[in-house]
């Protein structure tokens, strides 16, 4: 077949390029133990006018009830978004809170201040959270924190189905306003849209129980949003899912991809 060398470019266009982008790799953030159920996870990551990185991540323990071990959330900063060093955190005794979920950090448009947001059963209810703006993530107050999107208990016994308790929001801001993609637990894991227009006082679109990409094919388990990325026309959906045919379809997830045009239709 000829030199080896010269054939290394044909080998390597056959390679999946996923696969060739995981060849080499750096670890952002680890847990604290190197143990079975000790994470670092669920990343929020935004930047700065410098262009440093800044990340929020929910750091788990295995010593805890499950839905209660998010023991803290923690900010990171990078030069270079390789490299992230620890420079601040949240924990859930400082809120308090019995523990977290993930968390979404948002840089302010204008202003350039920063958002932030958890979620958690906060005086035992599951709602998500918001903490005091600060000019930097390492200035975020623990004790700032308090309820702003939370489920609403029914007027009417027999009326419409809405969700129970909210938790894992992802935030943006875009056409003007906020939006936050939020999970509903509705009997199972759903995906439902909330918007406002300060970032603290939020309302639903549409029903509270019509979620915005429904239960079914393999996501029929779970859907639960991931991020959305603006894409020219319209914006790419990100989301994780789940199958009742699958083992533990709680914790054995995937990623889908979905489009939306107007930030509230979701076409999988």
């Amino acid at each position: 077949l000829g030199n080896g060398r010269a054939m290394e470019p044909l080998f390597a266009a056959r390679v999946p390029a996923w696969q060739r982008a995981f060849e080499h790799w750096d670890v952002a953030a680890s847990p604290d133990r190197d143990e079975p159920e000790w994470w670092a996870g669920a990343p929020s990551v935004t930047r700065d006018d410098s262009g440093a990185f800044w990340m929020a991540a929910r750091m788990r323990t295995a010593d805890a009830p499950l839905g209660l071990r998010g023991y803290e959330i923690r900010i990171y900063r990078s030069e270079d978004g390789v490299h992230f060093a620890p420079v601040h955190s949240i924990r859930r005794e400082d809120v308090p809170i019995a523990g977290f979920e993930r968390p979404a950090l948002v840089r302010l448009p204008e202003s350039g201040r920063f958002h932030l947001y958890g979620c958690g059963p906060l005086d035992g209810h599951w709602c998500v959270i918001r903490f005091d703006d600060a000019e930097r993530p390492d200035g975020f107050v623990p004790s700032s924190a308090r309820p702003v999107i939370r489920a609403r208990p029914p007027t009417d016994p027999r009326g419409p189905a809405a969700p129970s308790a909210y938790k894992d929001p992802v935030v943006l801001w875009a056409e003007g306003m906020w939006h936050c993609f939020v999970i509903g637990i509705l009997g199972l894991e759903q995906t439902f849209h909330f918007v406002s227009e300060d970032g603290e006082t939020w309302q639903p679109v549409g029903p509270l129980g019509r979620s915005v990409l429904p239960l079914g094919g393999w996501h029929n388990y779970a859907v639960r949003p991931a991020s959305v990325l603006p894409v020219g026309a319209g914006y790419l959906f990100v989301y994780e899912g789940s199958s009742t045919d699958w083992p533990d379809p709680s914790y054995n997830i995937a990623t889908g991809l979905g489009y939306t045009p107007n930030l509230h239709t979701v076409v999988d």
